[in-house]
């Protein structure tokens, strides 16, 4: 007795098993927003070899110019719909170098030299002082990272790194026209930089105008006063030029949060008291 012969294939048979299959991964970045990242980079490291060479005026536009890209590589990357996890990890260490590390090393490089000409101590409480800001902003960065996910988009808890570079690097690119700062203002360029190190890591809450849209209806008073501020604007930096202009506009969006919290606490306390 012969056994009955296999039953052929159907030519429609489709192995599910294959389709089932997980299909491995491309490997590979996203080119624009990572481009953008890298000049990000590019600027802080500059600003870094510029303030080495004695260049401070350069050193301190090129903290600027980071700021740029790291606005840009972000918001492109959205708009593309590029982003990746890859990518949030670059941008974060291109901001610990351009927003962390640059803008401590421009403040050392212009003022710890001639402080110390004042005395040891004097010169000890400037690189203390760049250190701490170098610190902070490392901390900064690394509880945005953790708690990105549950964070309030509207505002952030501190004072995010590129406005407190922005201080740091305006300072020291206003006062690079100075001949000879003096003691008075070399201490000021150290305290400006331990105060915007305090100011990232503490817990003042600073809008982030990232709901902010272009697109949607605004009161005409409202247009009245972003006009207002271009003519105030145009008005100042004719008059002083562009580091004391972005000094002052980043100075006043660092001052804002604690203004804000100290009066509404003076608020409670006279309520409280009546």
């Amino acid at each position: 007795m012969t056994s009955p012969s296999p039953i052929p294939e159907s030519p429609l048979h489709v192995d599910h098993d294959a389709d089932n299959e997980v299909k491995p991964r491309r490997k590979g970045i996203y080119l624009l927003p990572n481009l953008l990242t890298t000049g990000c980079l590019f600027s802080g490291f500059y600003a870094i070899v510029a303030a080495i060479d004695k260049h401070f005026a350069p050193a301190g536009m090129a903290v600027f110019v980071a700021m740029i890209f790291d606005t840009l590589d972000g918001r492109i990357a959205r708009l593309t719909r590029t982003e990746s996890a890859f990518g949030k990890e670059y941008d974060s260490l291109a901001d610990m170098v351009s927003f962390g590390l640059a803008p401590a090393i421009v403040a050392y490089q212009w003022g710890v030299v001639r402080i110390a000409e004042y005395g040891r101590a004097w010169g000890r409480f400037g690189w203390l002082a760049c250190f701490f800001y170098a610190v902070t902003a490392a901390l900064r960065l690394a509880r945005f990272n953790a708690r990105a996910a549950t964070a309030d988009k509207r505002y952030f808890e501190g004072l995010p790194s590129p406005s407190a570079a922005a201080i740091v690097a305006g300072f020291v690119w206003a006062s690079s026209q100075w001949r000879e700062p003096g003691l008075g203002g070399l201490i000021a360029a150290f305290a400006v930089t331990a105060v915007a190190g305090a100011l990232m890591v503490s817990r003042f809450g600073y809008p982030s105008f990232k709901q902010f849209k272009l697109d949607r209806r605004v009161r005409f008073v409202s247009l009245l006063l972003v006009v207002l501020i271009v003519v105030l604007v145009a008005v100042v930096l004719n008059a002083t030029g562009p580091p004391t202009l972005l000094l002052a506009i980043f100075g006043t969006y660092a001052v804002s949060a604690p203004t804000i919290w100290l009066v509404r606490r003076l608020r409670r306390h006279r309520r409280t008291a009546a």
